[in-house]
């Protein structure tokens, strides 16, 4: 078998493309020859042409290739060589829609550090730049929010925050108002001892998780009245412009039970199904936990202290996380016998800050780091789909938003938006 050998520009390759876009898209599905040398973008350059000879209103755009569920990010010969494939045989490449953003919207400022974002929710930043809520509550810097699914309607939310002030705090507000109204929150959670570093939702959006400095993590009620135990209610002067207007009630909760096990701060938490919450810590462990029991079934040591961790990809069952090296690394704790990350992307400079599975896809991810850039991965190739260096600092978080976007926040005190990402959802097996 004639491998390929190194790249030689006068070396012919037969090549079939084919795709799963629909017809507008399609090429010819005859084999044609082409340079062995060819770059995933000589390859588009090709599928335009072909597409534009068969259709004269057709708009160039770039695309990637894949070779048995593959990306191509090497010259085509040498990918074959890589891989142990013939050049003699009639190749079949499949072609998808390039992922990269197609446009950078205008920064939205801020008065400080952008530190948390959550994307899951497109309502509350109108035509991605103008505030809507200002919700006020915390005495110190903010470090994780997330929306809180209530199934009520669209114009009514709740938002939970933590805080270095070690407490959370939820809220609640109507979105149909048209200029930008401070909120202040009806619930405040306590018993942390220390920074709360991040937070999470369960699935049936009854209760919240939060991952401390104190080593702990502690769950709560997101309802609770002052007859379930958990909570008391207190006055607060109102918090908006009318500063001599009546007080209302605010509500005082304490955490339903604490898990120990970490023995430095835990910086990530994530619940992805209703009785399992897993954690990521300075002490390098991702642990999952039992939400019934409390008690840990599963930890995997890293080696580096950890900042983010997100639960997606096949069946929601691969766990992503980063930290305090420039490896973004993804686990499936469903294989028994090893803990070894089933795969590292190493592209990053600097630490990691955050990392985000795509909701609707089992193969992409976004990441943020110290070194100012936002990455966008593919599981199918070890090199980034984008880099995007929206930011002049350090990068401190980043999610999906509207599926075809990405946000991000960092020390340069700015929220960027990245839009225009084209991603074929994908829900099949890994090759």
């Amino acid at each position: 078998m004639d491998s390929g050998g190194a790249s030689d520009p006068s070396r012919q390759v037969r090549v079939r493309f084919v795709t799963k876009l629909p017809a507008p898209l399609r090429a010819p599905p005859t084999s044609i020859a082409v340079p062995a040398d060819l770059t995933r973008m000589g390859l588009s350059e090709i599928v335009n042409s072909l597409l534009l000879a068969a259709s004269p209103d057709h708009q160039a755009q770039p695309f990637d290739f894949l070779v048995d569920g593959e990306l191509v990010r090497l010259p085509l010969q040498e990918f074959l060589h890589a891989k142990g494939i013939s050049v003699e045989r009639v190749l079949e490449l499949e072609y998808v829609k390039a992922v990269a953003p197609r446009k950078q919207e205008d920064p939205c400022p801020h008065d400080d550090w952008v530190s948390a974002v959550d994307g899951s929710n497109p309502r509350i930043w109108r035509d991605a730049s103008e505030c809507t809520h200002i919700l006020e509550g915390h005495s110190d810097g903010i470090t994780s929010a997330r929306f809180i699914n209530k199934g009520e309607t669209e114009d009514r939310l709740h938002v939970v925050t933590a805080s270095k002030d070690r407490s959370l705090c939820l809220f609640k507000f109507d979105t149909s108002v048209s200029i930008p109204k401070q909120i202040g929150a009806y619930k405040i959670l306590r018993g942390h001892t220390s920074s709360v570093q991040s937070v999470a939702v369960d699935p049936s959006t009854n209760m919240i998780c939060s991952g401390s400095w104190d080593n702990s993590i502690k769950l709560w009620s997101v309802e609770g009245s002052e007859e379930d135990g958990d909570t008391v209610s207190v006055k607060k002067r109102r918090t908006n412009s009318d500063s001599s207007g009546p007080e209302e009630s605010q509500f005082q909760g304490s955490a339903t039970s604490t898990f120990l096990g970490h023995t430095q701060c835990v910086s990530a938490v994530t619940w992805p199904e209703r009785q399992t919450i897993y954690s990521a810590s300075w002490d390098h462990s991702v642990r999952q936990w039992d939400v019934q029991t409390g008690k840990e079934t599963w930890n995997m040591v890293s080696g580096k202290a950890l900042n983010c961790l997100d639960c997606g990809g096949e069946s929601s069952s691969l766990i992503a996380a980063g930290g305090s090296d420039p490896v973004l690394r993804v686990w499936d704790p469903r294989k028994p016998g090893t803990l070894a990350p089933i795969f590292q992307f190493s592209s990053h400079k600097s630490w990691i800050s955050a990392c985000k599975w795509h909701p609707s896809s089992w193969f992409h991810l976004v990441s943020s780091s110290f070194d100012g850039k936002v990455m966008l991965w593919d599981l199918r190739t070890a090199w980034p789909l984008a880099s995007v260096e929206s930011h002049k600092d350090k990068v401190l978080c980043a999610d999906w938003w509207k599926g075809d976007s990405v946000i991000s926040g960092g020390a340069d005190s700015k929220l960027c938006i990245a839009s225009g990402i084209e991603i074929v959802i994908s829900q099949a097996t890994r090759n």
